[in-house]
């Protein structure tokens, strides 16, 4: 099962204008062949059918861990999305309707690249790439066989940290910029992670086989504060109790990767810190929450007080 925590993961710096069209470039970490929504699903699947769990425990440790870090990473992008649809986080901007839509409030919208993202979903996040494809199930693989899976995690984790990096390219805001960034960071991590576990269990030395991460990270400046707290070396296990088996993949002495800071790797028992989840202010005119929020306003801070 899973505990839900209203924070995210990390604390994302508001957007510095409304920028639609960064929000679509970021929606393809979310829906894309190699977004969050691609790794989460891989693993999610991979858990509920991993066989033999009691003799494999560490290596079904690992992939149960990193699925619910992925469930994280799946709202974080999220977040970012509606985020830059919204513009900068301001709650005191929220509006009180009836608002006038003679005027065509949203005239820019029409020429946005994801169109959709306003008409259909007023400016949230969907699982779609940058170009409004949906997200789906063909891009989950879950074979019963553990090394075949892990083979294919590692690529995946590879093939998404490419896909970030290339997404950073092409932002300049820094709520986007600071998703990447954390987000390149962590897939460090998991590729690692994977990488390691194909070593331990086939006593195949794969750094020798196959191409380790070699994305410069102390090259990014939104990856310079996770390195230096040590985020690069961590793997959480998401759980108060369990998963604590993913020990004997992740650890026993071993260090960092090359070019990454140096230091032990290291299994923490719960979750991140995390931040605040920003506000997206309420706007009439485009029906969000409702054409008169301020009714709406009222009956939850009655129900508010009534529940306290």
């Amino acid at each position: 099962m899973f505990l839900r925590v209203d924070k995210l993961q990390i604390e994302l710096p508001p957007p510095a204008k409304q920028d639609p069209n960064a929000a679509s470039a970021l929606q393809e970490l979310l829906g894309g062949k190699y977004g969050e929504m691609s790794t989460l699903g891989n693993y999610l699947f991979q858990s509920f059918n991993f066989r033999s769990k009691s003799k494999l425990r560490p290596f079904y440790s690992l992939v149960a861990a990193i699925t619910a870090e992925e469930l994280g990473h799946v709202e974080l992008v999220s977040n970012g999305v509606a985020m830059l649809n919204n513009g900068p986080d301001m709650p005191d901007r929220d509006e009180e309707g009836p608002a006038d839509i003679a005027d065509a409030p949203f005239d820019m919208m029409k020429d946005i690249r994801l169109a959709a993202g306003f008409f259909s979903h007023g400016g949230g996040a969907v699982p779609v790439d940058s170009n409004g494809l949906s997200w789906n199930k063909d891009f989950v693989t879950t074979t019963g066989n553990v090394i075949f899976d892990l083979l294919h995690n590692f690529h995946l984790e590879c093939g998404a940290r490419l896909h970030k990096l290339r997404v950073y390219e092409s932002l300049t805001d820094p709520t986007g910029r600071e998703v990447c960034g954390y987000l390149l960071v962590r897939g460090s991590v998991h590729a690692h992670a994977y990488g390691l576990a194909l070593k331990k269990i086939t006593g195949v030395e794969i750094e020798k086989m196959l191409p380790t991460p070699n994305i410069p990270l102390a090259k990014i400046p939104e990856c310079q504060k996770y390195l230096e707290e040590g985020s690069h070396r961590r793997l959480y296990t998401f759980s108060p109790e369990d998963y604590a088996e993913i020990t004997a993949v992740w650890g026993g002495g071993e260090g960092s990767l090359p070019g990454d800071p140096p230091g032990e790797l290291e299994v923490v028992e719960g979750m991140p810190e995390g931040g605040k989840i920003h506000e997206l202010v309420g706007e009439p005119s485009a029906f969000t929450p409702d054409y008169a929020p301020e009714e709406m306003f009222e009956v939850a801070a009655k129900l508010y007080k009534k529940s306290r």
